[in-house]
C-alpha cells in the first residue's frame, strides 16, 4: 500500500485527489493540508511515501515545501501538480529534487501513474509535458532561472505575487535582511534590475499568472 500526503489550499481539490488515489485500492491517503506549513508537519508526523503539493498556494507554495522536505530527508518522494507547465518552472523543480510534475490540466489518472512512478523511485511527466525537460535547458533565460535555489524560487514567486519583503519574512520564517538579500541575488542570477521585470519575467515563465485584461 503506497502512503500518500496531500497538499494543497482548496479542500475541493484535496478530497477529489484522495477519492481518485485510493479508487483502485494500491494507496491511502494518510494526511491531507491546506499550507506549506500544515504539510510540512504532516509529514514529519506520518512519514508518508509520496507528498503530493501544489505548487503555487496562498502563502509559501510546493516548491519551499519541496525544499524543506529534501532538507530533512533528501531521500524523500515528492510531486508537484500546477495550472501551470512553463518548461523553466518544470526544470527547477526536477533539479530541486522533485520525483515528478503533474499538471492539473492533464488527464485524472496521470496523477496515478506519478505517484506509482515516484514510489518505485522513477521520475515523472504528465502527457502534457515534453520529456525533454528532464535532460536540457533550451534557452538563456532558462538557464539563468536554473540557477535560483528553491528558496529563491519561492521568494521570487512571493514578490512577483505582490508580497512585501514583511510577509515573505512571516510566510517563510526569515529575516527581513535575508529577503532582501536574496532578492538582490535573484536580480542578478536573472539579469533584472527592477521589480518590475521580475513580475513580467514570472508571468512569462508562469510562474505566476498573467492579469487577465
Amino acid at each position: 500500500m503506497i502512503r500518500v500526503l496531500l497538499v494543497d489550499d482548496h479542500p475541493i481539490v484535496r478530497d477529489g485527489y484522495a477519492r481518485l488515489l485510493m479508487q483502485d485500492g494500491d494507496m491511502v491517503v494518510v494526511a491531507n493540508a491546506a499550507s506549506t506549513e500544515e504539510g510540512y508537519a504532516a509529514f514529519i508526523d506520518h512519514a508518508p511515501d509520496v507528498t503530493v503539493s501544489d505548487m503555487a498556494m496562498g502563502g509559501a507554495g510546493g516548491l519551499e515545501l519541496l525544499r524543506k522536505i529534501k532538507q530533512r530527508d533528501a531521500q524523500a518522494k515528492v510531486l508537484l501538480c500546477s495550472m501551470y507547465d512553463s518548461d523553466s518552472v518544470v526544470r527547477a523543480a526536477l533539479e530541486g529534487g522533485a520525483m515528478g510534475f503533474v499538471t492539473k490540466t492533464s488527464p485524472p489518472e496521470n496523477l496515478c501513474h506519478a505517484v506509482r512512478a515516484a514510489f518505485a523511485g522513477q521520475r515523472y511527466l504528465s502527457e502534457d509535458l515534453s520529456p525533454q525537460l528532464m535532460q536540457s535547458r533550451p534557452n538563456e533565460e532558462a538557464e539563468r532561472i536554473a540557477q535560483l535555489s528553491l528558496r529563491e524560487l519561492e521568494i521570487w514567486r512571493l514578490l512577483a505575487m505582490g508580497r512585501s519583503h514583511t510577509e515573505c519574512a512571516q510566510l517563510l520564517n526569515l529575516s527581513l535582511k535575508t529577503v532582501a538579500n536574496n532578492q538582490t541575488q535573484i536580480k542578478e542570477k536573472l539579469a533584472v534590475s527592477n521589480t518590475a521585470a521580475l513580475v513580467h519575467l514570472a508571468q512569462r515563465h508562469q510562474l505566476i499568472a498573467a492579469p487577465t485584461l
